[in-house]
Formats: structure tokens, C-alpha cells, sequence
């Protein structure tokens, strides 16, 4: 069964088949915002599946699936991809980012996105949603709370800048194969 060799999230990803991935604000592990349910403009999930030899050139099922602080289902996104075969028979890494747009946050807590690979867990990325002090309120050195989100400023919800419609999460993103289908 294909591993997961590395997942974390980002402000942006972007993966081109075959070839190296680039990464805006790579490593998010805590978001903040001062009003709940905190709705995060973007954040991209990036996943590398360690695809073996005998393991390639047939469909693996690939669900993701966000949990709240009581493990129940916020937010989730199945699909299918292919890893076509090396050269000389040889492992693979595939790197995909899925972009994950518009995600509300009900609380503060810890939350955790689930990586599934043909229905079994393989991979758990951490996210701490935080709660900043009501504005106006002082927030420790140099006073006012400051953003708390990810790196893109983003206003009172202390995220990322960007937006778009309210709701929903996930399209599709990259993978590193010709083949691929996320449905939210």
C-alpha cells in the first residue's frame, strides 16, 4: 500500500508532474481569529505518496478529511490518482497540494486533517485554531494581539489574504500523474 513520505500545509502550493514542487508559507500549524466560527480564506494541503514498482500504474483512492477538537467531520474531499511507472521499475514520490478554499472553523481547538490512502489512515497534519483577544485588547509585548494567523496578514480573521465566496472546501489541486479527480 502507496505511504505518505511528508504532508503539511501552506499558504499556496503548486506541483507540475515530474517535477519539483514550489511553496508559499510552507508549515502551517496554527490559525487565529477573533470571531468564531472563523472562516479561513485558503489553505493548501501538500501530500507526497511513496508509490512503490508493483504499486503503480493502477488507481488509489485518496480521501482527506478535517476533525474537529471531537474528531467529528468539518470538512472533507475524496479522489482517485494513478502513479504511471518509472523508469528502470523504480519507487516514486507524488507530490499533490489540494487547495482548500473557504474552511469555517466552528471553535478554538485542535483540529487534524486525516490522509487516507485506500481507505486506511496513513497520515495525520496537526492545526491549532486559536482565539485572539477582542480588539482593542492588549496582547502581550508590544500590545494588540497582532495577527496570529499564517503569514498574509489577512484582517480580523488573522489569516491569509484572498477570499471568495463563503462555504464549502476543496477542489481539486496537482498531482504528479496525468490522472486525477477530487470531489468536495
Amino acid at each position: 500500500m502507496p505511504e505518505i513520505d511528508y504532508a503539511f500545509l501552506a499558504d499556496a502550493a503548486q506541483t507540475v508532474p515530474g517535477q519539483k514542487f514550489h511553496i508559499l508559507g510552507g508549515g502551517i500549524t496554527r490559525i487565529a481569529g477573533r470571531t468564531f466560527p472563523l472562516r479561513h480564506p485558503h489553505v493548501a494541503l501538500v501530500v507526497g505518496l511513496l508509490v512503490t514498482a508493483p504499486e503503480t500504474d493502477r488507481p488509489h483512492d485518496i480521501r482527506f478529511v478535517l476533525l474537529d477538537p471531537d474528531g467529528r467531520e468539518v470538512a472533507g474531499a475524496t479522489g482517485s490518482l494513478t502513479a504511471h511507472g518509472q523508469t528502470g521499475g523504480r519507487d516514486a514520490t507524488l507530490t499533490f497540494a489540494i487547495d482548500l478554499w473557504n474552511l469555517t472553523f466552528p471553535a478554538p481547538g485542535d483540529y487534524s486533517f486525516r490522509v487516507l490512502v485506500n481507505g486506511s489512515e496513513r497520515k495525520r497534519v496537526p492545526l491549532e485554531i486559536a482565539a485572539l483577544p477582542p480588539d482593542g485588547a492588549t496582547g502581550g509585548p508590544g500590545g494588540g494581539g497582532g495577527s496570529g494567523g499564517t503569514s498574509g496578514g489577512g484582517g480580523p480573521t488573522g489569516g491569509t489574504s484572498g477570499g471568495g465566496p463563503t462555504g464549502g472546501s476543496s477542489d481539486g489541486g496537482s498531482t504528479n500523474g496525468p490522472e486525477r479527480r477530487f470531489d468536495a
